[in-house]
């Protein structure tokens, strides 16, 4: 089987011939390894494809991710200013929404114009036309809630879910139909067959399940809802301890869900398995960065034992990996599942 056809086969919640693994976005680590910068290949389409095509056959992650770390830009096709910065991801300088008559005069074809946008589309383009039939070639995005979020600010989102629900329920709904907006031609044309979304706003650290039912659920749904009437699938990935909630994570309608390292994923594997396709956890700064060769073995192995070898599940870090995590531990980190049969 090809690292694609494993992966898709957890997702649908089977039991692939080995434990399916990636890293997740790893953008960062990418760009920092590839001896370049955001800002640089924010304008190079051929040179972005041609570093996830050089990295994949070193990483040998089943899935590559285009546009890691370029997600602010979906908000700034609207009017934001993108500031890059020396060693992190591009962020918006300031945000631009403060009511929801802000909302109502945005145009969904902005997104269309926006040129650095453009480039991680015809990357991923690029990159699915020459490895995509090995791997899952995906493109991320904030989650809508998040993405609502970078809209109004951080602080504002996490008041008004008090103050003014009306607010967030109106920024979250217009997020949801921004990435409905960004992904339908890529999807319609062929080009993917897996959405990944990070919604670390929705994290179990950030609001309570009670909040993450009113305000993450229903969009997650309404966008899982569309991916699903065009036969895609779709990644989601929660930052924070989310053992809470667990149960509610069928609702989002994903197809897997990563989970962050704080996250129990022995209670994960009790809840979730054969209801939907799971993912994690190991550490990304306590063991992948911090870590030897010899503690990414033994946590990789640990949460295989623990949860992934009856199926439905792929073994991935609790999160985005730090830039200046050691080649040799992801290199493991990939070994340890690659190795591990499972039919």
């Amino acid at each position: 089987m090809t690292p694609r056809e494993i992966i898709l086969q957890a997702f649908d919640g089977g039991k692939p011939e080995r434990v399916p693994v990636t890293l997740f976005g790893g953008g960062m680590w990418s760009i920092k390894g590839f001896d370049s910068s955001f800002e640089e290949l924010s304008t190079d389409a051929a040179k972005m494809s041609d570093m996830l095509e050089t990295l994949a056959d070193k990483l040998l992650c089943d899935i590559v991710y285009a546009g890691s770390g370029y997600n602010n830009f979906h908000a700034a096709a609207f009017g934001g200013e993108i500031k890059f910065r020396s060693m992190g991801a591009p962020d918006l300088k300031e945000h631009l929404v403060s009511s929801v008559e802000d909302i109502e005069k945005f145009d969904l074809a902005a997104l269309d114009n926006e040129a650095t946008i453009n480039v991680v589309k015809d990357a991923l383009h690029r990159t699915r036309e020459k490895i995509g039939d090995e791997y899952v070639v995906t493109m991320t995005a904030w989650g809508p809630f998040t993405l609502g979020a970078r809209f109004v600010g951080e602080e504002v989102m996490m008041k008004a879910t008090f103050k003014n629900p009306d607010l967030v329920h109106r920024v979250t709904d217009f997020a949801t139909d921004l990435l409905i907006h960004l992904y339908e031609p890529l999807i319609d044309d062929g080009t993917l067959e897996v959405i990944t979304l990070a919604d670390p706003t929705a994290s179990g650290d950030l609001i309570s399940r009670k909040q993450f039912e009113k305000f993450a659920v229903p969009y997650l749904k309404k966008f899982t809802g569309w991916a699903k009437s065009k036969k895609a699938y779709t990644l989601l990935h929660i930052c924070g301890n989310t053992t809470d909630r667990l149960e509610i994570m069928p609702e989002t309608g994903a197809s897997c869900i990563s989970l962050d390292h704080k996250t129990d994923i022995a209670k994960a594997k009790e809840i979730l398995h054969g209801k939907m396709c799971f993912a994690g956890n190991v550490d990304p700064v306590g063991v992948m960065l911090q870590g030897s060769v010899d503690d990414v073995e033994k946590a990789c192995r640990e949460v295989i034992e623990t949860a992934g070898t009856d199926g439905g599940f792929v073994l991935m870090p609790g999160c985005d990996i730090p830039p200046t995590v050691p080649y040799a531990n992801i290199r493991k980190f990939i070994q340890v599942a690659r190795e591990w049969k499972l039919s």
